[in-house]
This record gives structure tokens, C-alpha cells and sequence, in this order.
């Protein structure tokens, strides 16, 4: 909701390796428009964190040949971000205006008889229907009421479990971004073998 954070972050996609190799040719991202993402639609980065987005990618390519038996290489490319417009949610104001949103959706959904989309998955609430329903209508409130649309989501995330008995850190913690306009990629590269090494 605000540019009070410095502008440019780095981040990286996590993907199959033909993917890749087309987005640093100049290839265009993909949103994701799934009802359970996290952030809403967009095209999601890991902040900071080459090592999560290949991991990612792996347990995606994994999933996928166990359906399928395709194999595929994962992935990750980094790329330049201008957050732009943020609706972030590492912030107080971000965190205060999607509370006030979910009241909205929930009065939307009771005078519609429809039932609140639940966050699903255990204790990291992998299917996350209600966050992203939450997020895509704060988006089309804004969209109805000509106002400015976010160029960018933001959220941290604690997942996975405790590196070590009684830790306040999580294996899987991350820091998230949803890029929703896409003139905010200033640039996309190939991740460094060392950056992905510990």
C-alpha cells in the first residue's frame, strides 16, 4: 500500500528448466491464477531466496511425474523487481486493509449465500482459497471503484517445521511476492551455481 520500503528487490521464480531457458530469452511469466494461491493472482517470486525457488521447483517436478511420468528439470531464474505499487503485507497498513476486506467478502458472500472459501492443507495451509479470495477482491473493489490497481502483493510466510526443538525459525520461511503488472520485472538472469549452493 505504500513505497515507504526501498523499491527494488531481487527475486526468484522457481520452474522447469524449458521455462527457464525461455524467460531469459525474453520470454514472458505466466500468472498464476489459481483460487488456492497465496498472495492472490500474479506471477510469484521467493524474495532473497534462490535455494527455496529451486527447491520449490523440485517438489513441483516431482508432483508432476508422479502424475504424469513426465520428467522435467527444476528450475529457478532470478529477476529484478520493482515493487511499484505494494500492497504489503509485512506492513501494519497492508495487514489493517486486508482485515477490512475480509469483512466486506464475508458480508458479500453472506448477502450472496455463498460460503467462505477455507484455507486448507494442515498446519502450513498449503490450499490458501481464502487468503487469495480475500486478496482478488480487495483487487476488483478497487478495479470497480477506478482506483489505482497494486502492481505487486507481499507476505512472509512461517512454514515447514522448527529447525531445532523449541525454535521460533522455520525450515521453509520465506518472504513472498505477486507481481501483478508485469512492466514491474525490470530484468530476468540465470542464478548463479554459487548462490544456490550453502
Amino acid at each position: 500500500m505504500h513505497q515507504l520500503s526501498t523499491a527494488f528487490v531481487l527475486g526468484y521464480h522457481g520452474c522447469d528448466r524449458r521455462v527457464a531457458e525461455a524467460l531469459i530469452a525474453g520470454g514472458n511469466f505466466l500468472p498464476s491464477e489459481n483460487d488456492y494461491d497465496w498472495l492472490g493472482s500474479g506471477v510469484y517470486f521467493w524474495e532473497s531466496n534462490p535455494l527455496r525457488g529451486l527447491e520449490f521447483a523440485r517438489e513441483v517436478t516431482e508432483r508432476k511425474q508422479q502424475k504424469t511420468g513426465t520428467l522435467e528439470d527444476a528450475d529457478v531464474v532470478g529477476a529484478v523487481i520493482d515493487l511499484g505499487f505494494c500492497l504489503d503485507l509485512i506492513s501494519s497498513n497492508g495487514l489493517k486493509k486486508i482485515k477490512a476486506v475480509y469483512e466486506d467478502f464475508k458480508s458479500y458472500n453472506r448477502s450472496s449465500g455463498r460460503p467462505l472459501p477455507k484455507n486448507l492443507g494442515g498446519s502450513d495451509l498449503l490450499l490458501r482459497k481464502l487468503d487469495c479470495a480475500v486478496i482478488n477482491h480487495l483487487h476488483e473493489i478497487r478495479k470497480t471503484g477506478g482506483l489505482p490497481a497494486f502492481d505487486s502483493v507481499r507476505g512472509v510466510f512461517l512454514e515447514g517445521t522448527p529447525i531445532y526443538p523449541g525454535a521460533g525459525f522455520f525450515e521453509k520461511t520465506h518472504i513472498q511476492i505477486c507481481v501483478r503488472n508485469p512492466d514491474c520485472i525490470k530484468g530476468v538472469f540465470r542464478v548463479p551455481q554459487a548462490h544456490l549452493d550453502l
